[in-house]
């Protein structure tokens, strides 16, 4: 079985049109979505870049990983660290029964040498290695003249920012042309698929966009209802739909599993250049919903059962679940935050998955049990949604019931706060026992 993991960046839970949103249009992800598995209770491992991509990769929380980041939470260019050695990512776990990897766009986690794709498990790597929005080349007057150049309020160009582009450990392009850049990253992963068609492979698209600053190629240049954002998110589905397209054509689609989802929510502080976390609340950086939980589809005809699925799932999943379906032994002594979802991608089972945890940085804020999420501390992010509010009660949501987190029932449930702190106490002891081993692996 073939892995296809498609990872958008500051994608939202309301951007694509299967998850309501109104004139975005996203038709070939609609479609896996009805032929597939579409999740609506699927989380990443924290609510920015660096540490929720660390999580998919390694299947661990980025507390337990070492990336859960530093005062910003993300990696810059100045940064001198990036993923650890010891760290197995979900390549490195499939080149044990002799897969073909290959890490296209956007990484993240080290732009040192060691650091990169191919030092990580992957035979080939084509992207950008951090965000599309540094290395900006001049000055910013202001906090408000920055919105303005990256939102777009202002002429926004490519070459503004020195964003260099890599195949393998070489610069191909710097700056990075990012108005073709999701087109290139398209063209690249149905090469890739053609050239290791008779070997099992996997592939890690990871688009750099809709993260801001946005670009889209000229086809699709103001052909969204939805503005730029609409025209970016419309260019990324077309790529998609390729790419299942030369699946189809290569006689692969049946031995393929698709996954697409993002790495945390909306960067909302940017209005209608930034995207939209539908009815969840709040967005990218923090802790509340709309920052944690994400749109995925899980596509693979014959194999998944097509369906809703209402149950609780996680990037950290993947890594346990590819690995039980290519029948690769876990790491030993090594604690790993997944679970193995075939049992619910192939029989529509339960999911093994009960409960999620809300990390920013090293502290835990949030946690969800069933459908029950308590806030021990909340914060906004990007000077929205408020400061730091440690909660001596802490807030109660019934996420079935209550998805937009606006009704705190906590005084009504006491009972089942005590017994969401007992599980927590119990389960996070051995994570919170790493915290002191991490010392440098997050760079302080």
């Amino acid at each position: 079985m073939n892995f296809i993991v498609i990872f958008a960046d500051d994608l939202g839970y309301g951007d694509l049109s299967s998850y309501g949103h109104p004139t975005i249009r996203t038709p070939h992800l609609d479609k896996m979505a009805t032929e597939g598995q579409k999740w609506t209770n699927f989380y990443v491992g924290a609510s920015v870049c660096t540490p929720s991509r660390a999580a998919l990769l390694t299947g661990r929380l980025p507390i337990r990983n070492g990336m859960m980041g530093n005062k910003e939470r993300v990696l810059f260019p100045d940064s001198m660290h990036g993923i650890p050695s010891e760290e197995i990512t979900i390549a490195e776990q499939l080149k044990k029964v002799g897969y073909a990897t290959a890490c296209v766009g956007k990484w993240h986690l080290g732009h040192k040498e060691q650091c990169l794709p191919t030092n990580n498990g992957f035979d080939y790597y084509f992207g950008i290695p951090y965000s599309n929005d540094m290395s900006f080349s001049g000055e910013f007057s202001s906090a408000e003249e920055r919105k303005d150049v990256l939102g777009g309020s202002k002429e926004t160009k490519s070459e503004y920012f020195n964003v260099p582009l890599l195949r393998n450990e070489k610069i191909l392009e710097q700056p990075a042309d990012q108005t073709t850049i999701t087109k290139r990253y398209t063209e690249e992963a149905v090469s890739y698929i053609k050239k290791n068609k008779a070997k099992p492979f996997f592939l890690y698209l990871a688009h750099n966009l809709p993260h801001i600053p946005l670009f889209a190629s000229k086809d699709f240049l103001g052909k969204s209802d939805r503005g730029l954002y609409g025209d970016v998110v419309e260019e990324i589905d077309y790529g998609i739909g390729e790419i299942i397209k030369t699946l189809k054509e290569e006689g692969l689609a049946e031995n393929t599993i698709v996954v697409f989802t993002s790495d945390n929510g909306p960067w909302l502080s940017f209005d209608e250049k930034g995207g939209s976390a539908g009815l969840l609340r709040a967005g990218k950086g923090t802790t509340w919903e709309g920052g944690m939980r994400e749109p995925c589809i899980f596509w693979s005809p014959g194999n998944i059962a097509p369906g809703i699925i209402h149950d609780l799932g996680a990037t950290m999943d993947l890594l346990p679940t590819f690995s039980a379906i290519a029948n690769v032994p876990l790491p030993e002594n090594r604690p790993l935050d997944g679970y193995d979802l075939s049992p619910t991608l192939f029989q529509q089972k339960a999911s093994p998955r009960d409960h999620i945890y809300y990390y920013r940085s090293t502290e835990l804020f949030a946690y969800r049990e069933g459908p029950y999420k308590v806030h021990f501390v909340t914060q906004g992010a990007y000077g929205q949604f408020g400061g730091r509010e440690e909660h001596r009660q802490p807030l109660l949501y019934n996420l079935n019931e209550d998805p937009s987190e606006k009704y705190n029932i906590a005084d009504k449930h006491p009972e089942i706060i005590a017994r969401l702190q007992a599980r927590i106490q119990k389960d996070t002891l051995s994570i919170e026992r790493g915290k002191d081993q991490l010392r440098d692996r997050s760079g302080k």
